[in-house]
């Protein structure tokens, strides 16, 4: 089978799939039916031969599998998959995210633009109805007042005419309308600046508001709600390890429990995935408040150079002054992206909430709460202190390589592998996920970092670390969540919905250690040629001033004995007769016409008749 009829199968499955999960009432994203296609037939239970052509039945059969796992109401691994898909689909990073709020923004006001730039005026009062259109653009295209409030559009006005007064509207109108477009958005930026200015200075600034004010209370708010969500879903991780850890014990554990054991690791999978993207926006909602400090204190800097340019002055030109409005046009507009930014994650943090749904209904939290009223719920720190007293001897591994805080540095900044999670936990306890602890040691296999939970992980993964990476995919094959959970894009690539958009910068870790090396002096004996010059314009300029030409004079001598010696030879040519013919006088002649007219004279009664009578000779006669 071609790879265009492959694609078109899969379409095809896909399209099936999305169809009959609709006429049950329950609508999927092509992407997540898409996903969940390839993990079914990755899944080894569903017994999927990917090296050969699906048949009719394999292609029901995928179908019918796909169908189920998407309707499945208790199923935490599909609020999982559908958590991921959705942070994939939503979340971006800075730059495309204010590319796109700036593309939305622009489509808005195209048609106002339009409107503008293609306007034909043909009288007074149609040149002040476009001017007021020009007001009401720039109003909405900086975002800062309302086109519909009186004293705002009339202190927009007055700033437009300070710079761009209505007697210049025939030269605008007379402009391509690429340069109109351009005018209007530097017009913007300069008349924002203008009010900007005005407000600072209590003069004005009519529908402004107090943007570095609002922006504190918002990222304080949002990262206030970042962290609780954070810590009640941390809390929720830490019991559901606790509980596993508990179940997973051969002494103390119960033999039997009322809730399998997959289930409750697929809990343990929504929640921590849930953690790890609000850990994300976390870290991009310090980064807004960063961003929006240095913008507040280059609006300060800015302002106070703008102050003292105007000040005392009563004219200034507008050469020195405009810059200035446009610099602070544009960290206000930084300033409103945060804004802007900010709510994307306060949106982002709300949506992700309702993913954890399901586990919550598998687990109440009542019912947690019982289970594990004799039992020390430790949080991932409390677990990462315990294990630290105890690293890994180095000395007890030949082969492998282990990494240490003391000795490494960019330690901190390591890419580990399956994101933090002990692999060898993770196959001996049939998929328990529980956080490895850097400070035991990091192991470096084929320039890739695993951390451990233990002492004792540590050794058991080193001693075989290949089929213990193997088992790890095995284990993800059958939890499709875990793949993208645990980062393992690169054995997945044809599975993962995750898309990233550019690689992942690899941190290599820089090992710290006493060494000395002993060379003797001149091993080689050295023949180099000092005069050697490879350029051969320094060679040519070193030619030039050897001969120095310029102020030499050619002599010639002549002796007795080289007088007449040498043989000249010159050879003419001998001149040729050499004829041509003018033209010819040539001349033509017309016979003289001869004519007689008799019989004009008439009198009486008798009518007149006339005789013509024509005696030209020919000219040849």
């Amino acid at each position: 089978m071609s790879r265009a009829q492959a694609e078109s199968v899969i379409k095809n499955i896909i399209r099936e799939v999305a169809q009959e999960c609709a006429g049950k009432g329950q609508s999927v994203s092509e992407t997540l039916v898409a996903f969940m296609v390839k993990a079914v037939v990755l899944d080894p239970r569903n017994q999927f031969n990917v090296d050969r052509t699906l048949t009719n039945n394999d292609v029901r059969n995928l179908i019918e599998l796909c169908v189920d796992r998407l309707l499945d109401q208790e199923s935490p691994a599909l609020d999982t998959i559908k958590m991921q898909v959705y942070f994939d689909m939503n979340y971006t990073s800075r730059r495309e995210l204010l590319e796109e709020h700036q593309r939305v923004l622009r489509s808005r006001l195209a048609a106002v633009s339009r409107e503008i730039t293609e306007s034909r005026v043909k009288d007074r009062e149609e040149l002040d109805i476009l001017y007021r259109k020009i007001v009401s653009y720039m109003l909405l295209r900086s975002g800062v007042g309302s086109p519909t409030d009186i004293n705002t559009v009339r202190e927009a006005t007055a700033a437009l005419q300070s710079v761009f007064p209505q007697s210049e509207m025939g030269t605008f109108m007379s402009l391509l309308r690429k340069d109109k477009e351009q005018q209007l958005n530097e017009l913007s930026m300069i008349v924002l600046g203008i009010r900007l200015f005005n407000r600072d200075s209590g003069k004005g600034g009519e529908g402004i508001d107090d943007l570095p004010s609002v922006l504190k209370e918002a990222i304080s708010t949002t990262r206030s709600h970042i962290l609780s969500e954070l810590k009640a879903s941390s809390f929720l991780a830490s019991q559901q390890t606790t509980l596993l850890e508990w179940l997973h014990d051969p002494v103390d554990g119960p033999s039997n429990f009322f809730i399998p054991k997959p289930l409750l690791n697929q809990a343990l999978y929504n929640v921590r995935q849930h953690e790890a993207f609000l850990n994300i926006i976390l870290a991009d909602a310090g980064l807004c408040e960063m961003q929006v400090e240095a913008l507040q204190a280059n609006l300060r800097t800015q302002m106070k150079e703008l102050r003292a340019t105007v000040e005392f002055k009563t004219a200034i030109p507008t050469a020195q002054v405009f810059p200035h409005f446009t610099a602070l046009a544009k960290t206000w507009a930084g300033l409103q992206d945060e804004v802007v930014l900010l709510g994307v994650l306060g949106n982002m943090v709300a949506n992700l909430r309702p993913f954890l749904a399901t586990q919550a209904r598998l687990l109440p939290k009542e019912q947690l709460e019982v289970l594990l009223e004799d039992l020390v719920v430790k949080s991932d720190e409390q677990r990462m202190n315990e294990s630290s007293g105890s690293p890994i001897d180095p000395t007890q591994f030949e082969k492998a390589e282990w990494l240490f805080p003391k000795t490494t540095a960019n330690f901190d900044k390591l890419s580990l592998q399956f994101n933090g999670i002990c692999g060898f936990m993770l196959v001996e306890k049939d998929g328990f996920l529980l956080p490895g602890n850097p400070h035991i040691g990091i192991l470096k296999h084929r320039e890739k970092y695993y951390i451990f939970s233990s002492k004792e992980a540590a050794c058991g993964f080193a001693s075989k670390p290949d089929e213990y990476i193997a088992r790890v995919a095995e284990i993800a094959k059958k939890a499709p969540e875990l793949i993208h959970l645990l980062e393992l894009h690169q054995q997945f690539a044809s599975v993962t919905p995750y898309s990233e958009s550019g690689e992942r910068l690899m941190v290599k870790p820089v090992v710290k250690c006493d060494s000395c090396t002993q060379t003797d002096t001149h091993l080689v004996e050295a023949n180099i040629v000092r005069s050697y010059e490879w350029n051969e314009w320094e060679l040519r300029r070193k030619a030039i001033k050897l001969a120095n030409l310029r102020r030499k004079l050619t002599h010639s001598v002549q002796t007795d004995l080289s007088h007449m010696r040498r043989d000249n030879v010159t050879q003419t040519y001998p001149s040729k007769d050499v004829s041509c013919q003018s033209k010819t006088e040539g001349q033509s002649n017309v016979p003289k016409p001869q004519v007689y007219l008799a019989g004009l004279r008439g009198g009486g009664l008798k009518p007149t008749h006339m005789v013509k009578t024509n005696l030209t000779r020919a000219v040849d006669e």
